[in-house]
């Protein structure tokens, strides 16, 4: 089969390719559909992270609800059960499956959210949201790479993390307009005494700008779920299914093949390592801010922004060489820009402006060239069609449920008013270092192949 063959796929129907469109346009035109997802994932965990203080003065939290709301959350618990779940489901009924059930799943987690009156109930959306984000990154990230041209595979999963970079962007943004203070904050009031009374508690009227928040996510879901249904089963699954198996021959193949155990071996560790920094820096980071460098919810809330800001536009430029440029390098240099600002927190601190905004640009720039991007590229590449989705949940699974485990162990070391960042920063660096040292030794040479080209020079006809 050749390169072409393989790789471009038929139209969807309404996002897809009309008249004289390229093949490059029809998978980028999908991809953007499919990035929604990101845009979700990331969203509803800034959108926590972000009003996080608004919920802990409403229901009175302590620093360890904190912890449990980022270990049942998107960001790690929910997150890791919905992909084991949604990762073989993909393989077995299809990545469009994914696409016409799941947000509907995401939906009702936030309508929850936004309805919260108690911990239990902020606790059930949360993970509810989480399980669903879950569910929804494998089959993204797998039918991202199986609709995309050979040359056009490591733009479109750019596209994809810029979408993950756009929505703590815009999420924060809508934060700050809406928080106390922020220019829209009258329109809150206005809905919250509408709703809950004139003479409710200040701390309840203020809570309704992360339930603001949250509904734009609502709506957006709701328009991700509208344009994914009409997506075409992805090519490279109709093939797959010709050879007759089920979810548990899958996963039984998954296991026993060795190279797919030490694949899956080596981009767990890589992504474990960066993920246990990135977590708690995508749910802790405000709060972080806050107690740390000693700024305002607000000032905070701008860091973060001008944080992912940086991140969209280096995976923008990064999206324009990617597929022609040593994956290796672009990986060194993304760590080593992740490494920088930790290596900044245990010499010089951040308890100055000038280090705030350099931890942050620092940070958003390591977002732009990330492990994340090579974890979505390389785990969609290195797995055969017919448990590629699966494999890619088994170790999402792996890595988000270590990740809630690190959350509650986070707070021990951070400690209430950041007493512990020192410690916490020589431990992220450690992490990272892992992950550098590990990814360089192992990183795969799959630029300018085709999916089917991949499987067979690694697996052979074996699956």
């Amino acid at each position: 089969m050749s390169n072409t063959t393989s790789q471009t796929h038929s139209a969807p129907s309404l996002i897809g390719r009309a008249g004289g469109e390229s093949a490059g346009s029809s998978s980028l035109k999908s991809t953007i559909a499919v990035s929604l997802n990101n845009y979700l994932d990331a969203g509803a965990i800034v959108a926590g992270a972000s009003g996080i203080t608004l919920w802990q003065n409403y229901l009175g939290l302590s620093e360890m609800h904190l912890g449990w709301l980022n270990a049942i959350s998107a960001n790690a618990l929910g997150a890791a059960i919905g992909a084991i779940i949604g990762g073989f489901l993909a393989d077995k009924f299809g990545r469009k499956f994914i696409f016409t059930y799941n947000l509907l799943v995401y939906m009702t987690g936030v309508l929850i959210v936004m309805l919260s009156v108690n911990f239990p109930m902020l606790l059930c959306g949360f993970l509810i949201t989480g399980i669903s984000v879950g569910v929804g990154v494998p089959a993204s990230w797998t039918y991202i790479s199986e609709s995309s041209e050979v040359n056009n595979r490591g733009r479109n999963i750019c596209i994809s993390q810029m979408s993950w970079g756009l929505g703590p962007m815009i999420i924060l943004l809508f934060g700050m307009l809406f928080a106390p203070g922020g220019y829209l904050y009258g329109f809150v009031e206005s809905v919250a005494h509408a709703v809950i009374g004139a003479d409710a508690a200040e701390t309840a009227v203020q809570v309704f700008s992360s339930r603001v928040v949250f509904c734009t996510l609502f709506v957006v879901a709701f328009i991700a779920w509208t344009l994914q249904r009409q997506l075409e089963e992805s090519k490279e699954f109709t093939a797959s299914k010709e050879k007759k198996s089920g979810i548990v021959d899958n996963i039984k193949l998954l296991f026993t093949n060795q190279i797919a155990v030490k694949t899956a071996a080596y981009l767990a560790v890589i992504y474990l390592t960066w993920n246990l920094v990135a977590s708690v820096m995508g749910f802790f980071l405000p709060h972080i801010y806050e107690t740390a460098g000693g700024v305002t919810n607000e000032q905070a809330n701008w860091l973060s922004c001008v944080l992912w800001f940086c991140t969209v536009a280096t995976t923008a430029v990064l999206s324009l060489f990617i597929d022609r440029t040593s994956h290796k390098l672009v990986y060194v240099l993304g760590l080593l820009f992740a490494i920088a600002p930790w290596a900044m927190v245990v010499t010089t601190g951040i308890g100055s402006a000038a280090s705030l905004w350099a931890f942050a640009i620092l940070w958003g720039i390591e977002g732009g060239l990330s492990v994340q991007i090579f974890y979505a590229l390389w785990g969609s590449e290195l797995f055969p069609a017919k448990f590629r989705a699966g494999a890619q949940g088994l170790m999402f699974f792996v890595v988000r449920g270590l990740s809630a485990v690190w959350g509650l162990i986070f707070t021990y070391i951070y400690g209430e008013n950041g007493e512990g960042f020192t410690l916490a920063a020589y431990c992220m660096i450690a992490l990272l270092v892992i992950s550098l040292i590990v990814g360089v030794i192992g990183a795969p040479n799959t630029r300018g192949k085709s999916l089917a080209q991949i499987t067979r020079e690694r697996y052979g006809d074996s699956v």
